[in-house]
């Protein structure tokens, strides 16, 4: 059996057969080569886990497949992401893929891509200037993250929200599905106002917001934490841990290990987190880019990849097939 058809039945496992998987996989068959094709690979920065492996994926994939990677990083800077993106379109690659980024910012230069007939494909990035967005179904997972918490609390109490990236679309996804998942939930309540997560020092910020908060509000009048990513989440969790505060539990989005590995401590501060696929999301950006530069014209606006609603029950689980374990 070749790579191709292992990750097919990975993909239809995650999102059919196993109770944890969330969303849908993006379907597989065999690649055309991308041989004498140069691919700009664009990433808004590499300093987080999502980060970092769907862009070495694409990087891989790219020269599995025969073609040449651009690999251009912006350090998680706007200023940097717009020249990055001005300056691909002087390098005339046969395709670009953007990762992430907040639209309102990109977009323009987006579209200049576009309108210079360089192929865009983008990652997290549902732009309308882009052929085709390779992502996880965040409503499906945002949705699932606010279920599982709702679970986890009964219908009750206080809740702390980060919401500091609104403006990046998927993070805007999963808080909307929390709020719709709450409206049924009158018991629940998000506490005024909402933190904001920062970036740089994203786990030491939210670190210290959270153990302000928990000086102002004693055991009882806290139940959980919730983030749109599991960065502010582990300092959250970080927080908690540090003030012994066992009664409230964190929630988030990308399965970073080192969130993983806190959920197998005894007394752990993880609620639950919606496990991302990045490297897998990487690999199917450039095989959708492929095979359109192979003449496949009717590719789909967005590409989804199943992601793994990750517990201490399913701990091992997911590590094992996300390649972690």
């Amino acid at each position: 059996m070749n790579d191709i058809n292992r990750r097919h039945l990975l993909q239809a496992a995650l999102a059919t057969s196993l109770p944890f998987g969330v969303g849908l996989a993006a379907a597989a068959d065999e690649v055309p080569s991308l041989k004498g094709k140069r691919i700009a690979i664009s990433a808004t920065g590499t300093s987080h886990y999502f980060d970092i492996k769907a862009y070495q994926a694409q990087i891989d994939e790219v020269k599995r497949l025969g073609g040449t990677p651009i690999t251009l990083d912006a350090g998680r800077n706007d200023k940097n992401l717009v020249t990055q993106l001005q300056n691909v379109i002087t390098q005339k690659p046969d395709a670009v893929i953007q990762t992430l980024g907040t639209l309102s910012v990109i977009d323009p230069w987006l579209k200049r891509i576009k309108d210079a007939g360089i192929p865009l494909f983008t990652i997290d990035a549902p732009s309308k200037n882009s052929i085709n967005n390779t992502t996880s179904d965040n409503v499906a997972t945002g949705r699932a993250l606010a279920e599982q918490l709702v679970k986890d609390t009964e219908g009750k109490g206080n809740i702390l929200v980060f919401n500091g990236f609104y403006g990046v679309p998927v993070c805007a996804i999963r808080y909307d599905e929390l709020k719709r998942v709450l409206q049924g939930q009158p018991g629940i309540k998000i506490l005024q106002p909402e933190l904001r997560d920062v970036i740089p020092n994203t786990v030491q910020d939210a670190r210290s917001q959270v153990a302000a908060l928990l000086n102002k509000y004693p055991k009882g009048e806290i139940a959980a934490i919730w983030a749109a990513w599991d960065i502010p989440q582990l300092g959250a969790s970080q927080a908690l841990i540090d003030a012994k505060r066992t009664e409230i539990k964190t929630y988030g989005v990308d399965g970073t290990p080192e969130v993983l590995n806190l959920i197998a401590q005894d007394s752990s501060p993880i609620g639950a987190v919606v496990a991302q696929q990045p490297a897998l999301i990487g690999r199917t950006a450039v095989q959708n880019v492929a095979r359109y530069l192979a003449g496949q014209r009717d590719l789909p606006k967005e590409t989804q990849v199943a992601t793994l609603l990750t517990t201490r029950s399913n701990l091992g689980e997911v590590q094992k097939l996300r390649g972690d374990a």
